[in-house]
């Protein structure tokens, strides 16, 4: 089945605590203190056991454009299922549509360039990555740690900039009314000047994820 009426909004802004952030641009939420301390604890050791660097759907030549590490975290793990079932509760889509739970790591000097999370339509690897389950809808990003230096996330589209902060959540909807992808949604993962950044992001999709 295929969304065709999203009321993601509407579900997240009536949470406690989610606080939509001012701007016609874009529909964009951030929550504090969303995850317990205990939680990102175990988020984070299971990313260090099973980190790679971290790769780009469609390669653009520049070798440095995201120097992060990434996890792939499986659903049976007793810790990816909490962080689930807290974001399944907080934003009310059928966890059908989502894509399984990721982690990423940046150490000092590493950012991920400014990009979008949806496949650009027409783009090399379109069809590729959206045969099956359609193109990228929401985004949930998760900070686990504070951060010394460096490694906010800029929407320089938006002219918004979040600075890590353990267990925040921020998410947005790529997507505008009509369906289209929203360019507004260009996000910078900045360098983390003094550190390690850990963050973990989950993707929701047009129609159920089938891999």
């Amino acid at each position: 089945m295929i969304i065709t009426r999203d009321s993601t909004a509407a579900h997240l802004a009536a949470q406690p605590g989610v606080q939509r952030v001012p701007t016609p641009k874009a529909e964009l939420f951030q929550l504090k203190r969303f995850v317990p301390v205990t939680l990102a604890a175990e988020l984070i050791a299971l990313i260090d056991a099973d980190r790679r660097p971290s790769t780009i759907a469609d390669d653009n030549g520049d070798a440095y454009f995201r120097t992060s590490e990434t996890c792939d975290l499986a659903a049976d793990l007793p810790a990816v299922a909490r962080m689930e079932a807290l974001l399944t509760a907080l934003c009310g889509i059928d966890p059908a549509f989502g894509e399984p739970l990721q982690g990423q790591r940046y150490a000092e000097g590493q950012e991920f360039k400014p990009h979008t999370d949806y496949f650009v339509p027409g783009g090399r690897d379109f069809h590729t990555y959206c045969a099956n389950s359609g193109n990228r809808t929401w985004t949930f990003m998760v900070y686990l740690n504070d951060v010394a230096a460096g490694g906010a996330t800029r929407f320089k589209l938006l002219d918004k900039t979040f600075q890590p902060e353990a267990g925040k959540l921020l998410c947005w909807n790529n997507r505008l009314a009509d369906g289209a992808v929203n360019p507004a949604t260009l996000h910078h993962g900045m360098k983390v000047r003094k550190g390690v950044k850990y963050v973990i992001t989950k993707w929701y999709r047009e129609r159920p994820w089938q891999g």
